[in-house]
């Protein structure tokens, strides 16, 4: 399996990851605020349609890491949205700061767990490499914490990351 996302439609970015599982504890990864902030951005998901869904993303927290890179805020970013569809421990669906979706797809695979983000309605190609690396990046700690390493340094990576992802989107 790749660990790159790939644009499956224009304003659409997919990630597929193999993960540790059981499902129950990616799951809890995913929606506990105090879990996820260890590995993304802390928040609450209130988890039924129309529930409200909120990340504190504080990156520089995330690794031992230099500073975010000059077009990354390094202070706390918050983000809104609201839970469409939720069936625990197997999908979660919300938009993300109004305008475009993200839904999260978990199906067990023996001792792991197929973990499957698709981010779409993106509105440019800019978007799309920006989450793309952001997505790509925050799944590599959260597989880091789930396998007990040490995440490596989310900033440096990311900038590497997101450029072969500039190299990867073609441009329209």
């Amino acid at each position: 399996m790749n660990d790159y996302g790939v644009v499956t439609a224009p304003d659409t970015v997919r990630i597929e990851r193999l993960m540790p599982g059981p499902i129950d504890r990616l799951w809890s990864y995913l929606t506990d605020s105090e879990k996820r902030r260890s590995w993304m951005a802390a928040g609450e998901i209130e988890l039924h349609p129309g529930g409200r869904v909120q990340h504190v993303f504080r990156n520089s927290e995330l690794t031992n890491d230099d500073p975010a890179p000059a077009k990354y805020p390094d202070e706390e970013y918050r983000s809104e949205g609201r839970v469409i569809d939720c069936d625990p421990p197997h999908r979660l669906r919300y938009t993300w700061d109004g305008d475009s979706e993200v839904v999260f797809e978990l199906s067990p695979q023996q001792d792991r767990v197929l973990l499957v983000v698709t981010h779409r309605r993106l509105p440019n190609r800019g978007e799309l490499v920006s989450v793309a690396g952001g997505w790509h990046s925050h799944l590599d700690v959260l597989r880091d914490l789930l396998e007990g390493r040490t995440p490596s340094h989310f900033w440096t990576k990311h900038t590497q990351i997101e450029a072969e992802y500039e190299r990867r989107i073609p441009a329209p």
